[in-house]
């Protein structure tokens, strides 16, 4: 079985294809192509994604991209045995952009179209490279997102946290800006962090202790600020207190999801006994100082932690195609009236959090 995936849903621009045994198989695939054309350089200036520009960068690169992917692959369309796209949630203007590709290639080489919801590509990366059984508890951390949902199948989640506001990438991002360390925030901070003490600087741990796995980072956002404020009203940042300040925001970070996911796993426990694993997905699950801290966490309860490699962390292709894999072999499909979703929860029975953003 052959899936190509499609993703445009903020600034990289994705296609991949991968490989799997035929339905009733072990889920293990291979990936055959994985190219991305990353958007950095038209966004850095700004400080974060601009839509209207990401929506017209994926234009100018998707249809390049989809031939270099069947080249690596060595496959012509009618080889491929799906074409799955991200439909939500996202910038609209970027996932129109690929929900459209998807189904234009679909339809000429007739083959079954699947939209996949972008947080379940990450939700099930781990099945892809670390063949994790379900159920597993999954920890969803990047720049738009940061939920902890029980993954008991495919389009099966329970979602016992979400954040109240913004997500651990956003705080990290504009953590950055704040100290003046560039875009993207996460690497920056990391980066600043290794030179720095985390315990110079008191920054809040908000939701900490809370009997609700959910989160809250513009407290802390807000503290830095006042902080950075503070410490320039008579000159520019000194080096030392950017890197310390980076540190403590990092450990702020990393304490506020390490309790939360801590506590998850006490309630995830309790509705699935069989629970396999801690699995970290998102961008922030790249940082090492945050692995770290989960890992503590997760061998304390005897559990599996399973984080993907860092490439297949951030957004990518791969995860989309694989998704529409797993989808595929249950007979998940959608019709090209399928329409492109800004807004798409893995859990639509959870309550939205009281002040939740439209992130979650």
């Amino acid at each position: 079985m052959h899936v190509m995936g499609i993703e445009t849903s903020c600034d990289e621009t994705a296609v991949a294809i991968v490989e799997a045994p035929a339905a009733g198989s072990a889920p293990v695939g291979r990936i055959l192509a994985n190219v991305i054309y990353s958007q950095l350089t038209e966004h850095r200036r700004f400080g974060g994604v601009v839509p209207e520009i990401a929506a017209r960068a994926h234009l100018e690169r998707i249809d390049g991209l989809v031939e270099e992917a069947l080249a690596t692959a060595g496959l012509e369309l009618a080889e491929l045995d799906g074409i799955a796209a991200t439909g939500g949630p996202g910038l609209i203007g970027g996932v129109m952009v690929g929900v459209t590709m998807a189904k234009a290639i679909a339809a000429v080489a007739e083959r079954p179209f699947i939209a996949v919801n972008h947080l379940e590509g990450h939700a099930l990366t781990a099945r892809l490279t670390d063949d994790v059984a379900f159920p597993y508890l999954l920890l969803l951390i990047s720049g738009g997102h940061c939920q902890l949902l029980i993954v008991e199948e495919v389009g099966r989640y329970r979602r016992l946290g979400t954040t109240v506001d913004d997500a651990a990438g956003e705080a990290f991002d504009k953590g950055a800006k704040l100290l003046g360390l560039g875009y993207p925030g996460g690497p920056a901070i990391e980066r600043a962090a290794a030179s720095g003490d985390p315990a110079r600087f008191a920054l809040p741990r908000p939701m900490v202790g809370r009997l609700e796995p959910d989160f809250s980072f513009s407290g802390l956002k807000t503290a830095l600020r006042q902080r950075v404020a503070a410490l320039t009203a008579r000159g520019p940042l000194a080096a030392q207190d950017r890197d310390d300040l980076a540190a403590g925001l990092q450990a702020a970070i990393a304490d506020c999801l390490a309790d939360r996911a801590e506590r998850a796993i006490g309630l995830a426990r309790a509705r699935r006994p069989d629970l396999a694993a801690l699995v970290v997905a998102g961008g922030v699950a790249a940082n090492g100082f945050i692995r770290t801290r989960l890992q503590t966490i997760a061998a304390g309860a005897d559990l599996r932690l399973v984080v993907p490699p860092a490439r297949l962390c951030t957004d990518n292709a791969t995860m989309i195609a694989w998704a529409g894999i797993e989808r595929l072999r249950r007979g998940y499909v959608d019709g090209l009236d399928f329409a492109p979703r800004p807004r798409w929860p893995l859990d639509p029975s959870a309550p939205r959090a009281i002040g939740a953003g439209v992130k979650a």
